[in-house]
């Protein structure tokens, strides 16, 4: 059957079968009869995309449920007691068989059972089974609270790393997919720096690479910009930041992390200056492309994001610069900050087909020192570069 012409981007229907039959082996090794989960945007929503090809989007939750020996049972928003058998037309959903909706609004405390009340539908088959249960961070607690009161017999455990080691492989239809978001990245950028212009608002500029992602395919993501006088370094910052005006002179830092056709995120992180750059500002950009090789050279299969963190942060201090205390390497894929974060308490090590961003960025001299890309994994470490924008400081206007 052939998929709805409205679907951006979908993935093969072959892609999907193979992450369910991944995913369907390790609950049967794992002795797990049932995957709950739920999302409600699609920043930090990527499981409920990686088992439908669907994301969820504007705090509306999509909850699913994915049976070890069936097809899937959707929850989402929509009218009082929507149900669809989705088998008889609807290609959006792909391996599910009921569509069951509700209008139930996080704002509205009272309709908090709504959600799960329809999932208990689907999951009383299993009331004396074991429910595996993803992405806890974000799952509401109403969701789980109800579940565990419904199904009181049920063995109820945690099976978010069971699917992360699986989701964060890419495969080779996923690669395609990140490398054009890397390519689709580049476009942005190049818009967004031929726009600068003083007088223009940080806000502006973010919006050109917004627009020109959204009409090359894209559907969410952040777009951090913020301008600064030489010598007076800031943060990038979101929109509600974002109103400062751009005067002759500046550095524009600006950051497009946004997801590319098919929904896979990578993203681009550079600077520009309106006028000359500073040689000052060139060696320290240099700098920071060494600290960033001395990253690449570490990701290697096999290799412990703790030691890569520590070596970094010693590398860092040794030179004079401030330690990472946050996240300046870290996986990407349906999630705009996926598994591993490469840091001193993530327990997954680096591995072949990973797709890892790496962007030390840090206040030094007067100056914000970054830059950003994407990699994938290789056998024996990252490979080329995803993003093809220069790695400099741009001069404009």
């Amino acid at each position: 059957m052939a998929l709805s012409e409205r679907l951006n981007t979908p993935v093969s229907t072959g892609e999907l079968e193979r992450r369910w039959t991944a995913v369907r082996t390790a609950m049967q090794k794992e002795k797990i009869d049932v995957l709950l989960m739920q999302n409600n945007n699609d920043h930090m929503g990527g499981y409920v995309k990686y088992f439908t090809d669907m994301p969820a989007t504007n705090g509306y939750p999509n909850t699913v449920v994915f049976p070890r020996d069936d097809e899937m049972t959707v929850v989402c928003q929509g009218p009082f007691g929507g149900s669809e058998a989705t088998a008889q037309g609807d290609q959006s959903w792909r391996g599910v068989k009921r569509l069951l909706t509700t209008p139930s609004y996080a704002s509205a405390h009272y309709t908090k059972d709504y959600d799960p009340e329809l999932a208990a539908t689907a999951l009383e088959p299993f009331a004396k089974a074991t429910i595996g249960i993803l992405g806890t961070y974000q799952m509401s607690f109403a969701l789980v609270d109800y579940v565990k009161r419904k199904f009181p017999n049920a063995r109820i455990v945690d099976a978010s790393e069971m699917v992360d080691r699986i989701k964060v492989i890419k495969s080779p239809e996923e690669l395609e997919l990140v490398k054009r978001a890397a390519l689709m990245q580049d476009g942005a950028m190049r818009a967004a720096f031929a726009a600068v212009k003083p007088g223009m608002r940080d806000v502006e500029v973010a919006a050109v690479a917004q627009l020109y992602s959204q009409t090359h395919g894209s559907e969410n993501g952040i777009y951090l910009c913020a301008s600064m006088p030489l010598g007076k370094p800031s943060k990038f910052s979101n929109r509600h930041l974002q109103n400062r005006v751009i005067q002759k002179g500046d550095q524009i830092a600006l950051l497009v992390e946004d997801n590319g056709p098919g929904g896979m995120y990578t993203e681009l992180g550079r600077s520009c200056v309106v006028g000359k750059v500073p040689q000052a500002m060139k060696d320290e950009l240099a700098f920071c492309m060494e600290a960033r090789r001395m990253t690449l050279d570490l990701l290697k299969p096999g290799a412990s994001c703790k030691d890569i963190w520590d070596a970094f942060n010693t590398f860092m201090s040794k030179n004079g610069r401030p330690a990472e205390a946050r996240l300046y390497c870290h996986g990407q894929g349906y999630d705009l900050v996926e598994r591993p974060l490469v840091r001193h308490d993530e327990p997954m090590m680096i591995e072949k087909n990973m797709n890892i961003v790496v962007h030390p960025t840090y206040i030094h001299a007067g100056y914000l020192n970054w830059l950003c890309d994407n990699y994938i994994i290789g056998g024996n470490g990252p490979g080329d570069r995803l993003h093809q924008f220069p790695e400099e400081v741009v001069e404009v206007g």
